[in-house]
């Protein structure tokens, strides 16, 4: 009772933050501007919005293949249909708590492919921290290729409101400095009593989970299909790009922009979904404060912004959905044939 009270508080919780940046965002419009963003909503060509839709299936089907081969070296081979289902539950799980979804995928694994939870997470483990790779790299490219728009951006919208909210000074590093001793201090006082507690239950469970992560680390250096491992996950974030591309045409108004506007758009969207509990509510609203930098106003931003992200969010709602209602049928009639 007090865990399921724990969830429905943290949900409530992400939720509310996200319904705080909706607000904080409208009230600043008035009422033609409103009027303006559900219009754009009547009139936009949904087409691209679909197509948008099954790109990013796409992307995930790449996902999943990729999971594959980042399991291979450890000997299993689990089918293509489990590991896309498990990769959408995934995804589901994590629009309600963070992080969440990383756990349920690999329990769907280990449920259905007999894969064991600590190598499984060892491999998700890995996945993401190629993801943040190449995000970082595409970061850095965007800033250096559109510095000049960026860097106003930045200054304007990041930098500036953050030291006047956190009165950032050269008193910054003393507190970096001190940061950093505590964070050793921990580590050197757990060297100290480890050998006090390597009976203790707590400790056996965290050095096999730990153990779990290294398989999938050393997963890495054993693929066996490295180029495929690359390709996939460059292709993967050209599909996402390619998603949040088509949606520029469902307006007329950002029909026109290039591709420097939608990396940024990319770019720093993610961020927003990276911040707030899949981007609800600050995702819309960054979209919008980016597009100002292309000439494109609030309004038809803020309505690109959410038909982009409710294309993606309806996607993985649907997807994950009907993962959860074909996973145990697709497996059962494989359990009956064998």
């Amino acid at each position: 009772m007090k865990k399921n009270i724990i969830t429905v508080v943290k949900i409530l919780f992400f939720l509310a933050i996200g319904v705080f940046f909706i607000w904080l965002f409208l009230r600043k419009l008035t009422p033609d501007q409103k009027a303006e963003i559900w219009q754009s909503f009547i009139t936009a060509n949904y087409s691209w919005v679909i197509l948008s839709i099954f790109i990013g299936i796409a992307s995930h089907v790449v996902r999943a293949y990729r999971w594959r081969i980042l399991m291979e070296p450890m000997g299993y081979n689990p089918g293509i249909s489990n590991t896309f289902f498990a990769v959408m539950i995934g995804y589901l799980a994590n629009m309600a708590l963070p992080r969440l979804g990383e756990v349920t995928r690999c329990g769907v694994l280990n449920k259905y492919e007999k894969i064991p939870m600590n190598k499984a997470i060892g491999t998700v483990v890995v996945e993401r921290s190629i993801d943040m790779v190449v995000f970082i790299l595409l970061f850095f490219f965007n800033l250096f290729i559109f510095f000049d728009k960026l860097h106003y951006y930045v200054d304007e919208k990041v930098y500036r409101p953050m030291a006047e909210k956190f009165n950032i000074s050269e008193e910054y590093t003393t507190y970096l400095y001190t940061f950093i001793a505590f964070v050793a201090m921990i580590i050197g006082v757990f060297f100290i009593v480890r050998k006090r507690i390597r009976h203790m239950k707590f400790y056996q469970k965290a050095k096999e989970l730990g153990m779990g992560f290294w398989h999938g680390l050393v997963a890495v250096t054993k693929i066996k299909k490295p180029l495929a491992f690359i390709f996939q996950s460059l292709l993967i974030w050209v599909l996402y790009y390619l998603m949040i591309y088509v949606c520029i045409f469902s307006l007329p108004e950002t029909a026109g922009l290039g591709f420097d506007a939608v990396l940024s758009m990319l770019i720093f969207g993610s961020i927003g979904i990276m911040v707030v509990q899949g981007g609800i509510g600050i995702y819309p609203a960054i979209i919008a404060e980016t597009l100002i930098l292309y000439n494109i106003t609030k309004t038809y931003g803020y309505a690109l912004g959410w038909l982009t992200w409710t294309s993606q969010t309806m996607m993985i709602v649907v997807a994950g959905i009907a993962s959860l209602v074909l996973l145990p049928v697709i497996n059962k009639k494989k359990y009956e044939k064998a």
